[in-house]
């Protein structure tokens, strides 16, 4: 099996994956993804399209994220991820497309609008 690669967004965040034949390690920007993301329910979130396939110990995932916070590039990494399963083998589409991941979540921040504070918040009104 050749490398595949695929990509995920999410917010701000931009996650290029690349999968090969291997034994189950994640690397992020060349760290281990344990060491990258130190809250344990942020790594469940890049285990989770892996486990959900059952191919968890068979696939070495090299990635390359950058932009947003790390809840955004955990989700953009889950994406990519899937998406390059569904390459490998296109059985595995079902049960990813039942979790949602493959779907492009689409929720960005809105942006900040002149003579406002934030993007909807208004200064206090005064009628005197």
């Amino acid at each position: 099996m050749e490398m595949i690669n695929a990509i995920g967004r999410r917010k701000a965040s931009v996650a290029r994956v690349y999968l090969t034949k291997g034994k189950g390690d994640i690397k992020v920007n060349g760290k281990d993804y344990k060491d990258y993301f130190p809250s344990p329910h942020i790594q469940m979130k890049l285990e989770d399209p892996l486990s959900t396939v059952e191919v968890a110990k068979e696939y070495d995932v090299k990635v390359n994220v950058n932009g947003g916070g790390f809840k955004g590039q955990a989700e953009a990494i889950r994406m990519a991820i899937a998406r390059a399963l569904v390459k490998i083998d296109e059985d595995y589409r079902s049960p990813l497309k039942a979790k949602k991941f493959l779907t492009r979540d689409a929720r960005v921040v809105e942006r900040k609008k002149y003579g406002k504070p934030k993007a909807r918040k208004s200064f206090q009104f005064s009628k005197r």
